[in-house]
């Protein structure tokens, strides 16, 4: 038998290469609007656009951004809160081969001055509510062109509308042909710990993970998908989010997340999936109307972002609403491992099992590759979803991503006797007391089930005895009360010894990102 090394491509023998895919995100919008072009496709504040309604606005943006000089490669950043243009400009990027670059809004003037120029923005469109915060520092950025993103700006010489210059563009039809290395997007992850870092997100980590979605997850052309979360962030962007738009199907589309507007707009336009990170879940579960809430309509919601407490998922089950987990990151295109829906009960607090063309794997602290059920290690990724690497970072790169392409996520996480995954923690959250290790999302969701607890997290501060104190930061279900000793009573029955909180602290809320993450950083500043 011949070697497989040996075997020639087809072109070597006279035959003729095939075409590029068609995977760009021009390229599949496009051919989907050609399609289905009466479909809803997208409704914002009342208003539904259909897929042709979209289509002719983003061939109008593609336009209006190479008449600024924008070509193939050229970053383009975005600013603002949820709304329709991010996605238009997003797919306009995508038809004529231009970065797309998403800023967090809740950032500050210096990290937007960071990662503009940082990215090389050349065109810079942003909302009115976020123009102040680029106008007091327009002289220290590189832009070339700065747009309105939507409606009139205050000074119209400085920030000319989006939409003026779409209506006066040349439509863009034919769209871009990328290779599947080429990038996308630059998307800046946290920086908790440092400058943030711009993750490069490629044509194929998108394209891959649709495909990944699609074997894992029930995504129906008929579906209703509720995105409230900031789609800077690559879970509310593409997880479910992109995917749906392929998929044909209906997207409702929040500014920001209110919990009972998502409640109303479930039962409105009959939701059947919708994306959440754990926060956004559980102040949808404490708000008033959701014990009256019509949710029958819902098939399932997919929560990532975080490990979600048992106890919540509980409260989900109860109601007939199946919540499935998923895990990934930035750096992973979103979609890591998954759980399906046949396993969403009897797994529950698992994260699933890596997709089809995605391998995950767990490194113990010694760099072994863990081999058994139950040992706990780093998380580890690896697939043609993930990253090329950090923008201007090589350095970063090199830490993050192995010769052998193994992304190290800093995660903590286990699997089971069947080869389901478990996300116990961050790698540098872990809390070492006595020489012993307490990942705090065990405690948290422990403590979650205790009936004064609104939102809890779990930080370690120094402690001369033990080397680290794990303290409990709470803040209360109105009206309640809560001391120390209540907790370490509620807790010991429930934990190790090691693992019982130490420390008490109250607060009125807890501190977090936009996409509902807890900034421990800030906790552990409170700590003592």
């Amino acid at each position: 038998m011949t070697p497989i090394s040996s075997f020639k491509p087809i072109d070597d023998f006279g035959g003729v290469p095939a075409p590029l895919p068609k995977i760009g995100m021009g390229q599949w919008f496009t051919e989907r609007a050609l399609r289905d072009g009466k479909r809803k496709a997208l409704t914002f504040e009342g208003e539904t656009w259909t897929y042709a309604d979209m289509l002719v606005r983003i061939d109008k943006m593609a336009g209006a951004l190479l008449a600024g000089g924008v070509q193939v490669g050229t970053r383009v950043g975005y600013l603002g809160f949820n709304h329709p243009m991010f996605f238009v400009t997003l797919f306009a990027c995508s038809k004529i081969g231009a970065i797309f670059v998403p800023l967090n809004f809740r950032l500050a003037g210096p990290e937007f001055e960071y990662i503009i120029n940082d990215a090389g923005v050349h065109t810079l469109i942003v909302d009115n509510d976020h123009i102040p915060v680029i106008e007091a520092l327009r002289e220290k950025l590189h832009c070339s062109r700065y747009l309105c993103a939507h409606g009139a700006s205050a000074d119209a010489s400085r920030w000319p509308e989006a939409t003026h210059a779409m209506a006066e563009a040349l439509s863009v039809r034919e769209a871009h042909q990328p290779h599947q290395d080429e990038v996308a997007i630059i998307m800046y992850t946290s920086g908790t710990t440092g400058r943030p870092k711009g993750a490069m997100l490629t044509v194929g980590n998108f394209w891959w993970n649709h495909v990944s979605e699609l074997v894992m997850l029930d995504i129906r052309p008929d579906d209703v998908l509720l995105t409230f979360a900031p789609i800077f962030h690559i879970g509310a962007l593409n997880v479910l989010t992109l995917t749906t738009f392929l998929k044909g199907a209906h997207i409702v589309l929040h500014r920001s997340f209110d919990p009972g507007q998502a409640l109303r707009d479930i039962a409105r336009y009959q939701v059947t999936t919708i994306f959440v990170v754990p926060a956004m879940l559980l102040f949808i579960s404490q708000h008033p109307d959701f014990a009256s809430a019509d949710t029958s309509s819902v098939r399932f919601i997919m929560c990532g972002g975080a490990p979600c407490p048992e106890p919540l998922l509980q409260i989900m089950d109860q109601r007939g609403i199946l919540v499935q987990q998923g895990y990934g990151l930035t750096e992973t295109a979103a979609m890591a491992t998954a759980l399906s829906s046949e396993w969403a009960v009897s797994k529950i607090g698992s994260v699933g099992v890596s997709p089809l063309l995605t391998d995950v794997r767990i490194v113990a602290g010694d760099g072994r590759v863990v081999t058994q059920p139950q040992e706990r290690g780093e998380v580890c990724v690896r697939g043609m979803n993930v990253t090329r690497g950090y923008w201007n970072q090589p350095e970063a790169t090199r830490q993050a991503i192995s010769d052998d392409h193994w992304f190290r996520t800093g995660d903590v996480g286990y699997f089971d006797e069947q080869g389901f995954y478990y996300i116990c923690d961050r790698v540098k959250d872990m809390i070492i007391t006595g020489g012993e290790n307490v990942y705090p999302a065990e405690v948290e969701s422990v403590l979650y089930g205790h009936p004064a607890v609104a939102e809890v997290a779990v930080v370690g501060a120094p402690d001369p005895q033990w080397g680290e104190a794990v303290v409990a930061v709470v803040a209360l279900k109105p009206g309640s009360t809560l001391t120390l000793e209540d907790i370490r009573d509620f807790t010991s029955e429930r934990l190790a010894r090691y693992k019982v909180p130490k420390q008490l602290r109250i607060v009125e809320a807890l501190p977090r990102n936009p996409t509902g993450k807890i900034l421990k950083y800030k906790l552990r500043e409170m700590v003592p």
